[in-house]
Order: structure tokens, then C-alpha cells, then sequence
């Protein structure tokens, strides 16, 4: 048949699972336009298991729907308006009673089942998955944290809705995470390699462009500093931030290639990580650039942040400055430096409040393989000048080494226990915990204060699939009884 100008699909998406993305290509390979008409929360009822924004979110990014949006109407109505071509159902509804059909009588519309390959119910899915809480559960609060440092469940909250009075720089290398997902097909008959095909494909923006966004969704004004590419992953990032209103003053520099990590997948098992990106540090130009664009808002910010990922945007006499800077203003300044091999070493990142590292990056700084926790902390700081350390340990929690509000010198050590027991996508639990800890002491927080918000941060975002920008709302369901 010739291809249609426009077909329409609606549903609940609670995730998109390959039942849905096999109807989603038929309807892209049989119609030049797919609108997608995702149930508000209101409209769904109980089907609804996430939230509105986050369903509609995960179908917008889907590479073959050209257009998304919450339907809060009834689906007839909406086809009387909108006279799409055609609708597409599964298989599934071809011998049952379809709504749709009589709309589509009044104006000549079709209706179209297929399912684009096995049939995969949404309805059975959402039984299975009825029982799972999508967000962090107030069982997990760490209680007897909270009481050795003295502080609630409300205090909390109110510093995380302190945080839209306040006014953030970000500084650091971005990244473009693309998760790739592929049907796997068999082995090749030629030579002894698997063949898979792509079916889907998300996009998520991460390194200092996540920070961003995520002080941008908790309500903070925010500027990010940085550079990419000439490329379209450019637009792609500066669509992004513009979404949040993070005010961007990134250069376009033709002699790289901003930085874009693949993740190809099957079946939720990683089978290859490709990384384009340029590894070399920006010319003194744009250094300057960025100097001085830095010091046009350093006295209107109150936080700076340096995320750092050791592909050049970052060079050390670039950092020197914008660090004299903003001790010179007296401004909070944290930093995080990570390293995916034996480069980047955090103690670059002088004078810091706090500096953030995992067990591995602070061992890689310091050439120790046996020092205990609390001792490569101590050297850590000593080594870094920092004020505070916060030792990232992943599925063990946080080691947090802070200063004493006692006697001069002295330091206390505390750690926080991992919240979240159940983690879909590990991936930018350090962004979160390290923006959301930054923010808080901005906001006034103490430093336990601020390390437990920051560990409730890296709990939510570690509950879901790809780096999504952090939201309040988030925030009031782990700490309201």
C-alpha cells in the first residue's frame, strides 16, 4: 500500500517494552508522521505505575515518533480534531470493540492491527510489575544516620526547596549517553560473530550538562561553561540545556568531536561500549573565552562547580585561575575529576570545600593499593588542600571524612550505607549525589545534612534508566512520612 502522511497510536507506555517498539517501527516504515497520544496520569487511573512526564519522556526519545504528547481526552474526541490518516492497534484488539472506528467513520480514517511482530500485552506487564514501588521508599532513610548528626526529615526537605534561590556555575566536559537497543538476530554464517539489529535508541545528557540540568530541575539558576564539537550532537545539547533554561555559554570548537558514549545492548546485557570524543586540551583561546566568561558571573553565583572528565575541557592552568578566582570571592567550590583508566587525578582540584572521588580514582591519585578507607581519605585531603572528602564506594555507600565544627584540625568520619537496594542503571549516581550535595550547602546545610541529601539523590536516580534531570517532587516522596 502507499505510505500514509500520518498515523496515530495512544496507550499508557509504562515502559516501553518490545511489543511496543515492534508496533512503533511498523508504524514508521507504513506512515511518514507517528503521533503518539500517551494517557495522562488522570486519564490512566491505576494503569498508571510512573509518572506522566517520565512515560511521555521515554516515548518522545524513541528515534521513529515524530510527535508525543499527553492525551487527557478521550481518544474519540481527539480523532474528530485531529483526523490522523489512520490509527494502529495490536493484534490484540482485531476481534474486539474499538472505540476509535466510529470517529474514523465520520472523516474516512482507518483502522489499522498489527503488532509488528509477537504479540506482547501491556496489560500483562503491568500486572507483573504492579507491586514495584518506582521510587525510593521511606523505609530506606537512613534513621540512625540521622539522629548521630541531629537533623529530620523536614529539615531536609525545606533545603531542597531552598535551592531555587540559588545561583550555580558548572564547569566541566559534556557527554552525549546514547543507549542503543538491538534484537539479536543469531550468528553470522560467514564467521563466528553475533548479529543483532537495532530497534531502539534513547539519548541522555551527561558529565557537566547532567549537573546542570539537574540544579535547572530543582529550581536553582543556572550557567553552564563548557565546549563541543561542530556536529549535530552540538544542537542535540544545546536543545537540552534549553529545555531547562540552563543558561549556555559553550564554544563551538571544529577541532573536536563532542563527546558522544555509546551503549549497544540485548536483552538488558551490554554487548559493546563505543566512545567518539577528543581527548586533547582546548587551545589558550578558548581557555581565555571561558576565563572571562567566568568571571562576568562570579560574583552573582553562590556555588561553583568543576565536573571533570579528563577530555581537555579542563586544563590545569585554566582550572588555577577560575579556582584563585572564586577563593578570592569566597565562593563554595566542589569538584569531582573521574578518571575511566590510570588518567585524571582529583588532587589537581586545590582548595575545594569538598572534593568528590570513588575508592579507585583516590587510590589512582595517591599510588595506593593498601591504605584503609579512612586513612586514603586523610591523604586525599592533605594532598588536594580540601576541606572535605566524600569517598564514593558504590554498592557500599559513601565514606564521608568532614571537618570538624570542634576543635581546629580535627575530622570526623562517618558513612552512609547505599539506599536504594534494588538499582536498574547505575549511571549517574555520582552526578546526582555530587549536585544535589553541592546544592544543599549552598542552601545552608550542614555537611551530613547535605551528604544524606545527596545519597537520597543517588538512590532515586539510580532507580531508573538513563540520566534523567532530578525533580522536587522526587525529593518529597523520600521524605514525606
Amino acid at each position: 500500500m502507499d505510505k500514509l502522511k500520518t498515523i496515530f497510536i495512544s496507550g499508557v507506555f509504562n515502559i516501553l517494552h518490545p511489543g511496543h517498539q515492534r508496533i512503533i517501527k511498523y508504524a514508521h516504515e507504513i506512515a511518514d508522521n507517528l503521533v503518539i497520544g500517551v494517557y495522562s496520569n488522570k486519564k490512566a487511573g491505576d494503569q498508571a505505575i510512573i509518572s506522566e512526564e517520565y512515560r511521555l519522556e521515554g516515548v518522545k526519545n524513541n528515534i521513529y515518533v515524530t510527535d508525543a504528547f499527553l492525551l487527557d481526552e478521550e481518544v474519540e474526541d481527539y480523532l474528530r480534531s485531529a483526523r490522523p490518516e489512520a490509527v494502529l492497534k495490536g493484534k490484540e484488539w482485531e476481534f474486539k470493540k474499538n472505540k476509535e472506528m466510529e470517529s474514523l467513520k465520520e472523516y474516512g480514517g482507518r483502522l489499522i492491527f498489527s503488532s509488528g511482530g509477537p504479540i506482547f500485552s501491556s496489560q500483562e506487564l503491568i500486572n507483573q510489575t504492579s507491586n514495584i514501588d518506582f521510587t525510593i521508599d521511606n523505609e530506606y532513610f537512613p534513621e540512625n544516620f540521622s539522629n548521630r548528626h541531629n537533623f529530620s526529615r523536614d529539615r531536609l526537605l525545606s533545603l531542597v526547596e531552598d535551592f531555587e534561590n540559588l545561583k550555580i556555575c558548572v564547569i566541566g566536559d559534556l557527554i552525549i549517553d546514547e543507549y542503543i537497543a538491538c534484537a539479536p538476530l543469531g550468528m553470522s554464517q560467514e564467521d563466528p560473530t553475533i548479529v543483532v539489529t537495532p530497534t531502539d535508541k534513547a539519548r541522555f545528557l551527561g558529565g557537566a550538562g547532567i549537573i546542570a540540568l539537574h540544579a535547572a530541575s530543582l529550581g536553582s539558576e543556572v550557567t553552564l561553561l563548557s565546549v563541543t564539537g561542530d556536529d549535530l550532537e552540538r544542537d542535540y545539547v544545546l536543545s537540552e540545556l534549553s529545555s531547562q533554561k540552563v543558561v549556555s555559554k559553550i564554544v563551538k570548537d571544529a577541532s573536536r568531536l563532542t563527546t558522544l558514549k555509546q551503549r549497544f545492548q540485548a536483552e538488558g546485557k551490554s554487548l559493546l561500549r563505543v566512545s567518539h570524543l577528543t581527548q586533547s586540551s582546548i587551545d589558550e583561546d578558548i581557555q581565555n573565552f571561558l576565563l572571562e566568561s567566568f568571571e562576568e558571573i562570579l560574583e552573582k553565583v553562590d556555588l561553583v562547580v568543576f565536573s571533570d572528565f579528563n577530555y581537555g575541557c579542563l586544563p590545569q592552568p585554566l582550572v588555577d585561575q577560575m579556582i584563585t578566582k572564586s577563593r578570592a570571592a569566597k565562593k563554595i567550590i566542589v569538584a569531582d575529576s573521574q578518571s575511566s583508566s590510570q588518567v585524571g587525578d582529583i588532587s589537581r582540584f586545590r582548595d575545594m570545600n569538598i572534593v568528590f572521588a570513588t575508592e579507585r580514582e583516590a587510590r589512582v591519585c595517591l599510588q595506593s593499593s593498601e591504605d584503609g578507607l579512612v586513612v586514603l581519605a586523610e591523604k586525599l585531603r592533605v594532598k588536594a588542600n580540601a576541606d572535605n572528602v566524600f569517598l564514593k564506594l558504590g554498592s557500599q555507600g559513601v565514606l564521608l571524612h568532614i571537618k570538624s565544627q570542634g576543635e581546629e584540625g580535627d575530622y570526623e568520619t562517618d558513612r552512609l550505607d547505599a539506599l536504594n537496594k534494588s538499582p536498574k542503571d547505575t549511571a549517574g549516581a555520582g552526578d546526582s549525589m555530587l549536585i544535589t550535595t553541592s546544592l544543599a550547602i549552598a542552601a545552608g546545610a550542614t555537611h551530613w545534612e547535605a551528604a544524606c541529601l545527596g545519597n537520597i539523590a543517588a538512590s532515586i536516580q539510580v532507580g531508573r534508566v538513563g540520566n534523567v534531570p532530578l525533580t522536587l517532587e522526587e525529593f518529597q516522596k523520600a521524605l514525606i512520612n
